[in-house]
This record gives structure tokens, sequence and C-alpha cells, in this order.
């Protein structure tokens, strides 16, 4: 059986190894919350592969030690969550400024994108961007409008020596 030390040092690594691993990171003060609120918010960030908990702050300070972010200190006040993701950079932000719109007890504190300290107006902005997906289409369309705009001109020129020779 592990002492209190010793589980209080695990969840210590534990948060050092999520905020190291993690592409991107949200700390949010869920104070005002009802638990059907927290509840969907749990859901939603769930479904996008989003880790969402609560860590005393003492603990998340040690951590933030550890892995050199020690500027997230100055917002680990009062109840705080944190959510964790390694796959996208940008559905926590997004999720939870979404979440934040509607219900307003909701506040973003801070961030970690990409191991480097995100303040709320960095975290807001990240959650303004379109998303993998919606960037991609961006990108195509781009890529397709030079091709497009030629077919377009040769069926004009196409169509305009028809007119001609009829």
């Amino acid at each position: 059986m592990m002492s209190v030390r010793e589980q209080k040092q695990q969840v210590v690594s534990e948060i050092a190894s999520k905020l190291r691993e993690s592409k991107s990171t949200v700390v949010v003060d869920y104070r005002g919350l009802n638990v059907t609120e927290v509840t969907e918010l749990r859901k939603q960030l769930r479904e996008a592969n989003v880790d969402f908990k609560v860590y005393k702050n003492t603990m998340t300070r040690r951590a933030t030690a550890e892995v050199e972010l020690t500027e997230l200190d100055e917002v680990l006040v009062g109840p705080n969550a944190i959510a964790f993701s390694n796959d996208d950079v940008i559905a926590p932000a997004k999720i939870i400024n979404e979440f934040a719109k509607k219900h307003e007890a909701l506040e973003i504190k801070a961030g970690v994108i990409e191991g480097r300290f995100a303040s709320v107006e960095d975290v807001k902005a990240l959650a303004e961007l379109p998303s993998r997906d919606g960037l991609l289409s961006m990108l195509l369309s781009v890529l397709q409008a030079p091709m497009r705009n030629f077919a377009l001109a040769t069926k004009a020129v196409a169509d305009q020596k028809e007119e001609q020779g009829a």
C-alpha cells in the first residue's frame, strides 16, 4: 500500500506527463456550473478525445515547476479544471470557448499550446481558427481555383469561337 506522499508524487508526475505530452492544454474556472452543465462539457470534450480533470492547485503547481511552465501558477487559484488534448491543438480551446459563450459561469484562465504558455486571448484566438478539416478544405479550394479559372476561360474562348463560326 502506497503512502499518502507517494500517491501525491504519482499525481504530480501524472500532471507533469500530461502537460509534456499534450499538444494543447486549457485551464478553466468551472465555479458556477451545475452538475448537468459540467457533465455536458465533459461529454463534448470526451467525444473530441480531450481529457478533462480537476486537480489540486498545489499538485498542479509542482507539476508546472517540473515541466518549467511556472507562468501557469498565477492562474492556479480557486477551483480549476484542466483539459488536455494529445491529438488536436484546436479542439479543447474551441469546445471550451463555445461552451463558455453559452454558459457565462465557465471562465477560461490560460493554456499551454505546444509546450508554450498561452494567455486567455491566445486560447480564444486559437478557438476561433477553423478546424483541421476546415483548413484543409480552404487549402484545397485555393489549389483548385487556378485550374477552375483556366477551365472557365477555355470554355469561354471555345464558346466565342463557336458563335463566330456559326
